[in-house]
């Protein structure tokens, strides 16, 4: 079967991407290099710089959380493909305004890899780096083999958390720390209803038959930890809070924010209706949902289903959290 999407060559995908954000949000965003995006405007002097990255097919991560209060530069990968040392390097001399510089981005080896030798290189040029690596995905590794964990949609959260305190001119260590304590009590899982289609490949990413589901894949079709039969919404929703519920564990009194992210094609609708139950699920733990955020955060193409984060709030992360921020992609609370 051909491929039902809108595009030129496959090959040109990324780099015709590219370009249309740039057509079309010239007032908040600019290329520093080729496939490095970063705030117009910036860097601002005395700032700590925040430089994220990841592969193509998952807007709005990474790159729709460049903006003021959130991230100020990122590299762009391939479809499912790490950004190289040489493009994050760029991102790192582009935001940097003398106060160091945050990378904070998802748990993938190739990121890693590429991530750390950009530090290494941005060291020698005189640029202090710092590292936050997100891992809120409970699917991926069990409890005790955190540091294993994948980063998904929760990383929203923690672009929030660390824009905003460099924006209010906290230094590399004090942003470094907010959003490590922030990144300690987030949790993710999610659950797929069908693949989607790399367009250099032209394939589903995976098999998943009418009626089944898949219960904690990821975001690139990395295996879950149940597949079967599709449930109605509020079992579903009860499945991925429990899970997320013990892992940390959260306790009664527990006060969180809660995003459901819709994976590329689930409407909103089934979005707010499977937010129904993740509110009741969490009220019989006698955990109380102070902000909520529901739409697409970090999508994996046309892939259908979602995921469900839940970060454990302090008094400065809820001010964090509702701190200003601006972003072509960002959807508001």
């Amino acid at each position: 079967m051909a491929m039902q999407k809108i595009i030129n060559e496959p090959k040109a995908f990324v780099d015709e991407m590219l370009e249309g954000v740039l057509l079309a949000h010239p007032e908040s965003l600019r290329a520093a290099a080729p496939r490095v995006i970063v705030r117009a405007g910036g860097p601002r002097s005395g700032k700590v710089g925040i430089v994220t990255g990841g592969g193509s097919g998952h807007l709005p991560l990474f790159m729709g959380y460049v903006g003021f209060g959130l991230a100020d530069g990122v590299a762009v990968g391939d479809v499912f493909a790490s950004p190289s040392s040489e493009q994050i390097l760029e991102a790192t001399r582009a935001v940097d305004g003398g106060a160091g510089v945050l990378y904070l981005y998802g748990n993938y080896s190739g990121d890693v890899m590429n991530f750390d030798l950009a530090a290494e290189l941005a060291l020698a040029e005189g640029i202090e780096t710092s590292t936050v690596l997100a891992g809120d995905d409970v699917a991926s590794a069990p409890a005790g083999a955190e540091g294993r964990r994948r980063g998904v949609a929760g990383i929203a959260f923690l672009y929030k958390v660390a824009g905003a305190r460099a924006e209010s001119d906290g230094s590399l260590g004090e942003v470094d720390a907010v959003v490590q304590r922030a990144a300690a009590g987030l949790r993710s899982m999610g659950v797929a209803l069908s693949p989607c289609v790399v367009p250099a490949a032209g394939r589903p990413t995976f098999s998943l038959p009418a009626g089944e589901m898949e219960i904690g894949m990821g975001i690139h079709g990395e295996p879950g930890v149940r597949r079967g039969a599709l449930e109605p919404a509020h079992q579903i929703a009860e499945q991925l809070v429990d899970h997320i519920v013990a892992d940390l564990p959260y306790k009664a009194g527990d006060e969180v924010a809660v995003l459901v992210n819709g994976l590329g094609a689930t409407p909103r609708e089934e979005l707010y209706v499977l937010y129904r139950s993740v509110h009741a699920a969490l009220a019989a733990a006698a955990i109380t949902v102070r902000r909520t955020w529901v739409g697409e955060y970090a999508t994996s193409l046309e892939m259908a289903g979602a995921s469900v984060s839940v970060l454990r709030l302090d008094d400065e992360l809820l001010g964090l959290l509702d701190a200003p921020c601006d972003s072509p992609f960002v959807v508001k609370r």
